[in-house]
């Protein structure tokens, strides 16, 4: 193993402090909880992403879950040249938005309308604002560890009780603009009904990841989603799913096909842009048609349907709507690491816990179960930073951070896991001797 040299990115990250908050453009990409500056990306193809200093690593971020057939998909990347010949933005409508909207429709039995965005963030913050207006209510619930993007209203952390207002995270967020958000715990529907008996009739809407991907992998129990599906109808609240990560990653209906549980919303993001800028919400047609122009919930966006991201997008889903084994292949991969590191856990004798839903993975530094945000909290951060420092030495790239998920792709092949499953051993013994 060799000591990999890093200088253009120490140079082009001590540039960027100049100019950019912290250097980075997004808090976790700082490499700040794993001791180290970050690495800049030069280029990436199949599994691998290189740096600017010609390193190679196997990629488990694939862009934080975007890039399902790996790094520049010949298949995907095919046509984006035209594409970007016509013209990259107008402004007005394109035949490539409603294809996009049919096709989004299809997948998911939930979504009768659907309405482009530019990020997860967008969606979520837009979602709520259509719920409000159709509900006329102005409280939502959401669970602590469930990340929905950095709007004000969701910025939150619960307090000390099991019922608790939000209080920002953040400075810069007013009270006032959380003390109508709720926060409950996750698979606890002891503190929902608790919610809903004080608020239920003030409770706009419930917003959950049916997975958690932001506290690591942290899947929502059944009958837990079920439950939330039976609340909110009794109280006339409207149920959102984010699915911004699981949307087309667990199965092409995303997790609500998996659980077979169908929300009054969804959000999409990710995986509908191959890794352009991308956000969607939709859900029925009678909350839809609360959006403006139709109805009197406002929202809008200059680059909302970019060509670019409709076409890549639309190239995505269509592959994955064509070769639906695609789901299968990748669970396999992923049953395959989880079993390659539960050995490894077992010969070495330690506190480490894979958690795996479909082909997410998460290795948590620390025994289970994990089933909500206090679990996943008594995690060993300190661990897993040198465990990821040693992975980088091998030539892996993990989430620079514990509570973060595990990304395969279709580019993933046999090799590449086994030499993961190899370098974990290795990574894990040095991380728990010291």
């Amino acid at each position: 193993m060799k000591e990999l040299n890093h200088s253009k990115s120490e140079e082009l990250f001590k540039e960027a402090l100049k100019y950019i908050p912290g250097g980075v453009n997004s808090p976790v990409r700082a490499f700040k909880s794993v001791g180290l500056n970050p690495i800049f990306v030069d280029s990436g193809k199949g599994p691998k992403v290189k740096d600017v200093d010609g390193n190679e690593y196997i990629d488990y971020i694939c862009s934080w879950g975007p890039l399902l057939l790996g790094h520049s998909n010949s298949e995907l990347l095919e046509g984006i040249l035209d594409t970007i010949n016509k013209g990259t933005s107008f402004g007005i409508p394109t035949e490539i938005e409603v294809k996009m909207a049919k096709l989004i429709v299809e997948a998911s039995p939930s979504v009768d309308m659907v309405r482009m965005v530019n990020s997860g963030t967008e969606a979520t913050m837009s979602a709520l604002r259509v719920a409000r207006g159709y509900t006329n209510r102005n409280k939502i619930v959401k669970f602590e560890g469930c990340y929905h993007g950095h709007s004000d209203a969701l910025l939150v952390k619960s307090g000390s009780g099991t019922i608790t207002f939000g209080v920002p995270t953040s400075p810069g967020v007013p009270e006032d603009t959380v003390k109508d958000t709720l926060v409950c715990t996750y698979n606890d529907m002891d503190s929902v009904k608790e919610v809903f008996q004080k608020y239920g009739k003030e409770i706009a809407a419930v917003i959950v990841e049916p997975v958690g991907g932001n506290m690591g992998v942290v899947p929502g129990k059944k009958e837990f989603l079920k439950g939330l599906r039976d609340i909110t109808i009794k109280y006339g609240s409207v149920l959102i799913f984010d699915e911004v990560i699981t949307g087309f990653r667990l199965a092409f209906g995303g997790a609500q096909e998996v659980y077979g549980i169908q929300p009054d919303m969804t959000c999409f993001g990710k995986i509908i842009g191959a890794g352009l800028p991308v956000g969607a919400y939709g859900g029925k047609r009678e909350i839809m048609e609360m959006v403006s122009p139709v109805g009197p919930v406002y929202q809008a966006g200059t680059l909302s349907g970019n060509p670019l991201a409709m076409h890549m997008g639309y190239k995505n889903l269509s592959i994955l709507k064509n070769n639906k084994n695609i789901y299968d292949e990748l669970e396999k991969k992923a049953i395959k690491i989880e079993k390659g590191i539960n050995e490894n856990i077992e010969k070495l004798g330690i506190n480490a816990t894979v958690v795996r839903f479909k082909a997410m993975l998460c290795l948590f530094f620390a025994k289970g179960p994990f089933e909500n945000f206090k679990d996943v909290m008594k995690c060993d951060t300190e661990k897993y930073a040198i465990y990821f420092r040693e992975m980088l030495k091998r030539g892996i790239l993990l989430a620079p951070a514990q509570f973060e998920a595990m990304f395969l792709s279709m580019a993933h092949g046999d090799e590449e896991i086994e030499y993961t499953i190899k370098c974990n051993y290795e990574a894990l013994k040095i991380a728990f001797e010291k």
